[in-house]
Parts: structure tokens; sequence; C-alpha cells
């Protein structure tokens, strides 16, 4: 028999990017299932719309929120430290991101570098602020989202895709060290997924993924037993990449 694993009720789950996409579909299924949420996103306003949606929906459960533009380090310490002076937390998705196109040899002065703070240094930082008390307790699980794009090139990638490559570095170099702690690490890599970044897509013929898809795997992921990590995620559409 394996460890039992414990419930998932009540349990404490920060969420970045949370407002809307992959990650309000993440934060709706711990919801649904119990659990407290801390959700952050830059946009105030699409995020407080948010956390009033789910509350309404799920009142048995705790839902606070606060803005923060995480790809600024200050404020990226500040959140977690809100976060940790709120509860400890059980559970992180750093799920903040943003993707935009370009190639190496002509994409605008400075992409690369704003493309790293949104999309690496934003989980760096609050993961750093937030593992103290995980590591104490000797549990806990971080999902980072990445992307297909962290795992191979692509036409007009350029600075997003390098940022993509990195923090699939930074969550592979978390996982070695988080082993003997007891907390796990999950790289999720979705592939296309309807989302803002897909605009006006037209997905009636199911092209592309839906934000539930990626939401109902990380779910899956952490209801395993204390023993068990599923390292990585991939998901592509069914017809594959486009």
């Amino acid at each position: 028999m394996g460890t039992k694993k414990p419930a998932s009720g009540g349990k404490n789950v920060v969420v970045t990017g949370a407002s809307r996409g992959i990650g309000k579909a993440i934060a709706e299924i711990f919801a649904a299932n119990g659990c407290n949420l801390f959700l952050c996103s830059r946009g105030a306003a699409a995020l407080y719309k948010t956390q009033e949606e789910l509350q309404a929906q799920f009142p048995d459960v705790t839902i606070k929120a606060r803005p923060a533009d995480l790809s600024i380090k200050e404020e990226a310490v500040a959140f977690g430290n809100w976060c940790l002076s709120q509860a400890a937390p059980d559970i992180l998705v750093n799920n903040a991101g943003l993707f935009q196109p370009g190639s190496v040899h002509n994409e605008p002065e400075g992409l690369l570098e704003s493309q790293l703070a949104v999309n690496l240094f934003s989980a760096y930082h609050l993961t750093r602020t937030l593992l103290p008390p995980m590591m104490q307790r000797r549990s806990g699980h971080i999902f980072n989202i990445c992307s297909i794009a962290s795992l191979h090139a692509y036409p007009n990638g350029g600075a997003y895709s390098i940022s993509k490559f990195a923090m699939y570095g930074f969550n592979q170099n978390l996982r070695e060290e988080m082993k003997p702690q007891g907390i796990k690490v999950t790289a999720v890599h979705p592939g296309a997924v309807l989302t803002r970044s897909w605009g006006d897509f037209d997905n009636s013929g199911n092209r592309i993924m839906e934000a539930e898809d990626i939401a109902g795997m990380v779910w899956a992921a952490s209801q395993l037993s204390v023993q068990a990590c599923v390292e990585e995620i991939i998901l592509r559409p069914q017809l594959g990449d486009l």
C-alpha cells in the first residue's frame, strides 16, 4: 500500500497570472476541490473580477488576490511575503508569462530582457520567497508553466523561446534541489491553448486546446501519493502543433 496522500480540501494554493486563461482555469479547479487561493496578476480590474467570480461560485473556500507586476523583483518578493502573511503555501503555480513574437536577428532592442523578466525572473524570485516554509515543513508542490517552446525552437520564437528554455532550466535545477526536501517540482509544457494570445482565433473545429485541459492535468498531478512526482507534462493539440 502506498503512503496515504492528504485530502486536497483546505490546502493553500498560490497561482500567478490568474486573471484569465490557463491561470484562471487552474485556480478554478483547485477552488472546486476545496482549496484556498492566493491569486496574482498585473491587471487589478481583471484580477478582482476573477476573485469575485470564483468566490461567488465557491463560497466555502478563501480566495484572496493582490495585483503585482512579477517581472519586477521587488513586487514579486512583496507578493510572496503577502502570501506568507496569510498562510504557508502548499502548492505554487508559476503561470505568469507573456508571449511576444520575434526573431533574434531583428526583434526590438530590449525584448530579450523583458521576456526574461516576465517569463523567468518572476518565477525565480517568487519561488525563492515562498520556499522556506515549504522546506521547513518538507512538503509542497511547485508547478512551472513552461511551453512547447521550452523544448524546441521554432520560427519567430526569438526571445520568447529563449526565455522559456531558461524557465525549463530553472525547473530542472529546482527539481534536483528539492528532491531531498520532500517538495515536488513539475514542468508543464502546453502547446497551442485558446487564450488571449490567440486573439480572435476560430476554434469551432477544436484545432487547439482549452485552458481547462491544462488545468485538469495540473490537478491530476497534484493528487499522487507523497512518493510520486510527475516531473513533466507535455500537452499538444490532437492534430499537433500549428
